[in-house]
């Protein structure tokens, strides 16, 4: 792969990225009129992110969901989730969502992927109950990555109000996390939507995020073809392709 695309996408004002996100959200509450924000914290690179940028936005007037599903969730990452709702001082509740899911499961046929999903739409659910409660906007927390490819969850995690970093690639993401001062373990650790036990994010896509983001940023930012971005990006035509 060629790096210096990766590069060219990494070099970015960080400071100026982070204004701009709290400028865009100070204006989106304004505009709309709403109380404050609410959105799910699972722990992850992303949700984390978002989390530190509404803390340092509207301090109080922030509620971080935090709803593992205790039969496939990593205890590590309600850990990390909590420990930065610490830090930061946020409203938050804990909400196990492994009984709601077990009583849908229990009227359905199974299936992994189905009920994986099912997840994500539980959480958004109980998202947008909170939010129609204190007059809150919902936060998603989908980068442009993710966006782009369509890897979230139609009316879960794909559910929001505002996307308040969906101009971000993954890759940049981690960049303006250490820019803001989230923790070295959450930037460095694999991410994972944890819809079933063992689910790992660049495994299910079978391509990782720097190559993901080297094509997305030729196709989409340059508007190059997919034999130019082959080209430029010495990424497989396989790889390539499938994220084209």
């Amino acid at each position: 792969m060629n790096q210096e695309i990766l590069q060219e996408i990494l070099r970015q004002d960080y400071t100026k990225i982070q204004q701009d996100v709290i400028s865009f959200l100070k204006n989106q509450i304004s505009q709309k009129k709403a109380d404050g924000v609410v959105f799910g914290l699972s722990g992850g690179i992303d949700s984390v992110t978002v989390a530190y940028l509404a803390a340092k936005t509207f301090g109080k007037k922030v509620l971080a969901l935090v709803m593992p599903d205790s039969t496939v969730s990593p205890s590590s990452e309600t850990g990390d989730a909590l420990k930065v709702i610490g830090e930061l001082g946020l409203d938050y509740k804990l909400i196990d969502i492994d009984v709601i899911h077990k009583i849908y499961s229990n009227h359905l046929e199974p299936d992994e992927r189905a009920l994986g999903n099912l997840r994500a739409r539980i959480r958004s659910n109980i998202i947008y109950y909170y939010a129609n409660l204190k007059n809150y906007l919902v936060l998603g927390t989908s980068d442009k990555s993710e966006y782009l490819i369509g890897y979230f969850t139609k009316f879960g995690d794909g559910s929001a109000d505002i996307l308040p970093t969906v101009s971000l690639y993954k890759t940049q993401m981690r960049e303006l996390a250490k820019t803001i001062g989230v923790p070295n373990n959450i930037i460095t650790k694999k991410s994972s939507p944890n819809l079933w036990k063992g689910h790992d994010a660049e495994e299910e896509i079978g391509i990782s995020y720097e190559e993901i983001d080297s094509a997305l940023y030729c196709l989409i930012d340059k508007k190059l073809s997919v034999d130019e971005t082959i080209q430029k990006t010495e990424i497989s035509k396989k790889s390539v392709e499938k994220i084209y």
